[in-house]
Parts: C-alpha cells; structure tokens; sequence
C-alpha cells in the first residue's frame, strides 16, 4: 500500500493533538500516511513520546522552508484560524496537496480564492470536517432518508454545553468565535439534512453572553426553504441542561438521538385508520361535541454506537481514509468543496445579520 507522505503546519491542538496523534497512533492511517515533517515556532511541541519517527522526519521553525520540500505530498495545514486561507494558497502555489482545519473561512470570496488556487496548480484540496462521520449523525440520516418517518418537517440540532472561555478563539479579530469554532461541525451535517440546494432563508440570532472576548458563543439559525425541512440549529455556551443532539420531525413519526443512542418512532400509514376531513364539529354520542381521537399503532427502534464509534478519534479516521482514497485512486470526498462552500455562505450571512462590536 503506498503511504502519502505528509507534513503538518502547527503543532497546536488540532494539528499535534488531532492529527499527528491520528497519524502516528492509529493503525489503518499508519499504513496509508507517514508524517515526515511539522513546522512549529515552539520546538518541544515538536516532540512526541512513544512513537516511531519516520527517518526522514524533519523539525521546522518556519513552515515556510517546509514548503520547499517537493518529496512532501500532503500538507495538513493546522496554523490559526485567521491563516487558514493564506497559507492553503502558499502551500498549493507551492506544488503540495492540502487538507485545511476548520474553519476554512468567514467569506465566501475567500473559499472562492482557494479553491481557484487549487484548480491553477492542479492540486487536492479539502477541508477537515471529521463530524461528517460521526456515527450518531450517520445513523440519524440514514433513519431520515429511509422515508419511514415520513415528508421530514424539521431538524434540530444542537451543540450546547455551559462554559466560559477567554483564549484566542473568542476574538472576532482572529476569525474565532462559536459559529466558526464549534459551528462548522454540526454546520456541516445541517448543510446535509436540509439537502443539496442553498436555503432559500436564513435567520440568525448571535450573542457574546459567557465570553470574555467580542465573539459570539451563542447563535441561534433557522434554515427555511420550499421542498425542505426547516432546520433549528443551536451553539450555545450558556446551556445548562442540553438536551438531545438531533430531533428529527416527520409527518410519520420522529427520531431523537444523543450520547451513544438512536431512538426513532413511527407508525405505518398502511396500518392507520382511514380519514376524510370533515368541515362540521365533530359529534359523539348524543351529538355531544368531542375532539379527533384516533389510534395508531407506533414501533419504536434503538440503535446504540459501538464503544469504538463514540471517540472523535473513529471521525478522524474515517475522514483520513476517505481522503487517501481521494489522493491514491481520485475517488471523490464525502465532504465536498461545494458543501464547505454552502457552509461558509451561511457563516458570512449570520455575521451580516449580527454584526457584533468589536473590543478596542
């Protein structure tokens, strides 16, 4: 099997803890990609115990004297979310291949600059959206788009927890904030429930409440459009009991899932009582008046996640796989630039909706 040699941009906590971690501990990646190089200002977090070290393995202060390195095949560019853009394009005009972190952009004219630096150099490029292949998410469509529960009406997601936070990623300044740090993930599966068209409307709510920075850390989006199911999506850090992750609405039935288990409930319209709509008060007995009352009968299914399907860890490798396949034999990625692009559309437009004060 042939194994892609990669070099990371940033050793901070995506691009040490994330990715390196997922390509030197885990065994499926470790047989498809070989870290020969990372580039970090910071030399002890260049370093990293228990592992084997590719021979080739270099240290780099400057990303940019990593780039030289034509024998590099993949870069992972894990650098701050403000550099996303800039160093993707140096990496591509440099000849590389790049897998970016989240997120990729505030603007859409960005994602736009990218992506035609990746199409002028002839290079792979794509965006490191690993909650695509969580398996709750997974299972969760793939319950929707049986068609059991019916004409789906809604989606709610939400990623909210109850929290205080007052490091970089709370500064409009540096691209940061909720809806670009957190929201890209569950953002990237709403883009799937709603399906393959831009919303026809978006509406957005954003608020700094916990923060100690000028970003918001609580946003509140409704994505609306004809032929579509409306879907409800929250961050928030200020949630003190959250809830289920996804609530999904059908006409036949529904289906929540959060932690490790699926749980959805449906009838079947073959088995239901048939209705006509009748435009008088209903009657009962003696022409006493009463309410629509019928019965249905409803099944319920469970599914629980296998243990190893729970850590962010099994994302990161199913992500990583698919990548290989799309680097070594030119499959096309699950995570589309298209998606991604939708995605950012809607991250520009709640900002346009919000614009936020800036601190001093």
């Amino acid at each position: 099997m042939k194994r892609i040699r990669v070099g990371i941009i940033g050793q901070g906590r995506s691009g040490r803890n994330i990715h390196r971690y997922l390509f030197e501990t885990q065994e499926a990646l470790k047989a498809r990609f070989e870290v020969v190089a990372v580039a970090d200002p910071i030399a002890e977090r260049c370093k990293m115990e228990g592992i084997t070290q590719s021979p080739d393995f270099k240290e780099y202060r400057d990303y940019k004297e990593m780039l030289k390195d034509k024998s590099i095949e993949l870069i992972v560019n894990s650098t701050m979310s403000m550099d996303h853009i800039p160093v993707s394009i140096e990496a591509l005009d440099a000849g590389h291949n790049v897998i970016c972190e989240k997120p990729l952009a505030r603007r859409v004219a960005d994602v736009d600059k990218v992506i035609e630096a990746a199409k002028r150099n002839g290079k792979f490029f794509a965006v490191y959206q690993q909650s695509r292949f969580r398996h709750l998410y997974r299972k969760a469509i793939e319950v929707m788009n049986s068609g059991i529960l019916g004409r789906i009406v809604m989606v709610k997601i939400a990623y909210n927890c109850f929290g205080r936070r007052w490091d970089w990623q709370t500064i409009q300044d540096m691209c940061a904030g909720e809806l670009l740090n957190t929201g890209p993930h569950p953002l990237d599966q709403a883009v799937m429930f709603y399906g393959d068209a831009d919303p026809e409307k978006i509406v957005c709510t954003m608020d700094s409440a916990n923060t100690f920075g000028d970003a918001e850390d609580h946003i509140k989006l409704l994505l609306m459009g004809k032929g579509h199911p409306t879907i409800d999506f929250e961050v928030s850090r200020s949630c003190m009991f959250p809830e289920n992750t996804y609530n999904i609405y059908g006409t036949n039935g529904g289906l929540k899932a959060s932690g490790s288990e699926v749980t959805w409930k449906y009838f079947l319209p073959s088995e239901a009582p048939e209705q006509h709509l009748i435009s008088k008060p209903l009657e009962g007995a003696g022409r006493m008046p009463i309410y629509c009352g019928e019965k249905l009968h409803f099944y319920e299914e469970k599914w629980t996640a296998p243990e190893y399907a729970l850590t962010m860890e099994s994302w990161g490798v199913k992500y990583y796989e698919d990548a290989y396949e799309a680097l070594v034999n030119g499959k096309q990625m699950e995570v589309t630039l298209d998606q991604v692009r939708r995605q950012v559309m809607i991250i520009e437009e709640c900002h346009r909706q919000n614009p936020l004060p800036k601190s001093k």
